[in-house]
């Protein structure tokens, strides 16, 4: 499942300029970072560094590794992206632009499904009003099985009985 994004005062783009020019850190927006930009929000996907590096390079979009791994991690500064780790690997996907939502983790395909509860976001207003805090966000992914990998294998199960 995925979301439709939500209207936004600022396209991507001009978040990560406003970014740049208020970090108070002499830094310069350069082609190749709009590039990549432009690249991660034309569509909604969780991606890893490396899928996206080589997407690019298949597409013929002059970007270095480097300034993958560089831009990546001032658009999570920037509140443009949001980093998730899941086991050992890390993926990124939209924070700006995208509603809070949380993942279904499948164990064996490494799926990951979105989904969205009004009770789970109640409940964690409540925790955090009983304890005073003051919270600025989450991230919540539920490992398991997904239903595709719980067919095949109930059927090579049965298959193995045969």
């Amino acid at each position: 499942m995925s979301f439709p994004a939500i209207e936004t005062a600022q396209s991507p783009v001009e978040k990560y300029r406003e970014y740049l020019s208020s970090s108070g850190k002499p830094t310069r927006f350069t082609g190749p970072q709009r590039t990549l930009i432009e690249h991660i929000f034309a569509k909604h996907d969780h991606f890893d560094p490396e899928h996206l590096y080589d997407e690019l390079k298949e597409t013929g979009l002059p970007v270095s590794k480097a300034t993958v791994y560089r831009t990546l991690k001032k658009l999570v500064e920037a509140g443009l992206l949001r980093r998730l780790e899941v086991g050992d690997r890390t993926f990124y996907e939209h924070d700006y632009g995208y509603p809070q939502h949380e993942h279904l983790v499948c164990e064996r395909c490494r799926k990951m499904i979105e989904f969205q509860h009004p009770g789970i976001e109640e409940a964690l207003r409540e925790v955090a009003a009983r304890h005073g805090f003051h919270a600025t966000g989450h991230t919540l992914h539920i490992r398991g099985i997904c239903a595709e990998c719980v067919r095949a294998r109930a059927a090579k199960r049965r298959l193995d009985l045969i």
